[in-house]
């Protein structure tokens, strides 16, 4: 393995430590809104389903995998190195400094952004972006906004009445709203370790001890929790009962379990918040505009900052 390679290796598991603290919290944040767990408890439990859904996900339901890791092709293992070092560059860049003003960005989109910037900054004689992988990605995180919030709202409808032992069931959808994260996310980034591996493609299955790698990484982040986004989504954004957070929760769930089997790429990020606002009462306009300032600001952003790293970068 040569340096570059190993470099890339520690960027994209950098990026999935980071995903873990900045993105995973979102799976949370509505059983801490609304009362029905501490955040300390919440954020281990979370971590401990973020592992589990990762490790069946990369096992079982690879194809969010090969969607993403056909999103751009490569000349030769130079120009893969120095797109996908300057992608994993910007996203962790973009993450850290959204987490730092509490605001819930989506590695998904950041990590679009970033190949496209780096891919524009090489050229297409050494990266091309490939439209049919693109369009499919495209239409899923399209997808995540309007389908997470019109299943929780359909959802609350559905518990009203129903919602007796809240708590205890908003602790399970919590759970499993932090498994289908672990599930979704965990495999863009294997995309990623694969194309480092083989700097041409999928063609062979991810080993066990890089599986348990990823699954790792992502749960040692999410074991911190991210305070700041558990507050912004779970008590800024809109006011939650038990009932509420259940319905969030089961919405989003349910959107998320059913991308990762069709292989749709959604931002979990964006799925959550926007469950929560068609599950919650009383929504903040501020809170709302301010996230949705963050989203429209990562993609120039992201692609901004790859594009810049890719011409930098020494590594071709």
């Amino acid at each position: 393995m040569t340096a570059a390679v190993a470099l890339l290796y520690l960027l994209v598991l950098a990026v999935l430590f980071v995903n873990g603290w900045t993105d995973a919290p979102n799976a949370i944040a509505s059983a801490v809104g609304s009362g029905a767990m501490d955040f300390r408890k919440a954020a281990a439990l979370a971590a401990g389903c973020n592992f589990a859904g990762s490790a069946l996900a990369c096992l079982l339901f690879p194809a969010v995998a090969a969607t993403m890791g056909g999103l751009v092709s490569f000349s030769d293992a130079p120009a893969a190195v120095t797109a996908l070092c300057a992608a994993m560059l910007s996203v962790v860049l973009w993450a850290v400094l959204a987490w730092r003003f509490g605001l819930p960005t989506s590695e998904s989109h950041a990590l679009l952004s970033g190949l496209s910037g780096a891919a524009l900054a090489l050229g297409p004689h050494q990266a091309e972006l490939q439209a049919g992988p693109w369009l499919w990605t495209l239409a899923g995180l399209a997808l995540s906004l309007p389908a997470g919030a019109l299943a929780a709202r359909l959802f609350r409808r559905w518990l009203t009445g129903r919602t007796r032992s809240a708590a205890a069931w908003q602790r399970r959808a919590a759970a499993a709203m932090a498994l289908l994260h672990g599930a979704q996310d965990s495999q863009k980034f294997l995309a990623l370790l694969l194309l480092a591996g083989g700097l041409g493609g999928l063609h062979f299955a991810p080993s066990l001890p890089l599986l348990l790698l990823i699954s790792g990484t992502m749960a040692a982040g999410t074991a911190l929790g991210g305070r700041p986004i558990v507050e912004k989504v779970g008590t800024q954004l809109a006011a939650l009962t038990p009932g509420d957070g259940l319905a969030a929760d089961a919405g989003a769930g349910l959107v998320l379990a059913v991308c990762s089997l069709l292989g749709l790429p959604v931002s979990t990020t964006h799925t959550k918040v926007a469950a929560v606002l068609g599950a919650g009462r009383h929504p903040s306009p501020a809170a709302a505009l301010e996230i949705a300032l963050a989203w429209l600001l990562t993609f120039p952003c992201c692609a901004g900052l790859a594009f810049l790293f890719a011409r930098l970068l020494p590594l071709g």
